[in-house]
């Protein structure tokens, strides 16, 4: 067997619920590798897993809420921030599913940025995709509140199903391992071999999936992951605990020495968008046609483009950058972006 048939193998015990069109594009980013002066850079489209304004996370849930489905939950409960692209998408998955949402809306993690940033963007489609949102005080536990929601909702003789922040787990990591199978099978059908997959990481999930699909995969293929929460320490203490448990899920090896986080791009805080990300937004659009948020996809180019400028890759290099998502997020920004 290839080693992306043996990744495939091993993701087929995993059922999932098809809410998540996939597989999501690879395509080249010509015009920002040209002004970059190289390596070759392509850009795998996770913005386009359809439902919801789609992004990473659907990914994700199209496994984790399978469980949620079959177990029978009568209401999902997530949390994040007001612009938080999750539970946006936790939303999303509810309305299609007909399963009746709450959310923790966390307030206090950043002071809002603009006017138009407790009202519109994610903020908004939470409501239009008919999200319970329940404002709760940032402690610096992602899933404190969260839990709690749940227990009262249990309280009340529902059947909650709990979905963590990021939907960052175990399950969830195995869930984005899938990503690797696609680009491993793309690349191969377009004759590139990828030097690296180059992502933002913050919640750890996403990246914990990306290193332990890698390991069986695209061994050759280093992972790296842009800190947008100006936490490294942290997103690689949790990346290593999520993606142990997935390896040992999906009876995988995994080394710690495989887990690389990238600090020094996420700006002055989480959520704050700095002179770099801004750039990498603009690039992205003019060069691309192709929309960044200033959360999490900004500052993981603007981390890619840094890494560029100081030759990380030969020029004759094959680079992934994966598109997280959360469109959306930008015109909660609009009054800072300078656009």
């Amino acid at each position: 067997m290839t080693r992306p048939s043996v990744l495939a193998a091993k993701l087929s015990a995993f059922p999932r619920l098809g809410l998540a069109t996939l597989p999501t594009p690879l395509e080249p980013m010509k015009r920002l590798t040209a002004h970059l002066g190289g390596p070759r850079l392509w850009v795998k489209r996770e913005d386009a897993t359809g439902l919801g304004f789609g992004g990473n996370k659907l990914r994700k849930l199209d496994y984790v809420l399978h469980e949620a489905v079959t177990s029978g939950a009568d209401v999902l409960v997530s949390g994040g921030v007001v612009q938080s692209n999750s539970q946006r998408q936790v939303a999303a998955a509810a309305a299609k599913l007909g399963i009746e949402c709450h959310l923790a809306v966390y307030h206090g993690r950043l002071a809002p940025p603009t006017p138009e940033y407790e009202s519109s963007g994610n903020a908004l489609l939470n409501r239009l995709f008919g999200g319970h949102l329940h404002d709760v005080p940032w402690t610096g536990d992602r899933n404190a509140a969260i839990t709690e929601l749940g227990d009262r909702l249990r309280e009340q003789g529902r059947r909650p199903y709990f979905v963590p922040y990021g939907v960052s787990s175990p399950l969830g990591a195995v869930a984005y391992a899938s990503t690797i199978l696609e680009i491993a099978e793309q690349s191969a059908t377009l004759g590139i071999r990828p030097a690296a997959i180059v992502h933002c990481t913050g919640s750890a999930g996403t990246q914990a999936g990306l290193v332990v699909g890698a390991s069986i995969a695209m061994p050759e293929t280093r992972v790296v992951g842009i800190d947008i929460d100006a936490e490294p320490a942290r997103v690689r203490s949790d990346v290593i605990a999520y993606a142990r448990e997935a390896a040992g899920m999906l009876d995988a090896g995994f080394d710690e020495g495989a887990v690389e986080v990238v600090a020094g791009h996420a700006g002055p805080a989480y959520g704050v968008p700095h002179a770099a990300t801004i750039e990498a937004i603009k690039l992205a659009g003019t060069l691309e046609a192709m929309a960044l948020d200033p959360v999490y996809s900004g500052k993981g180019l603007a981390g890619l483009i840094a890494l560029v400028r100081e030759r990380r890759w030969p020029t004759d290099a094959d680079v992934v950058f994966i598109h997280t998502g959360g469109t959306p997020a930008l015109f909660a920004y609009q009054a800072v972006l300078g656009i």
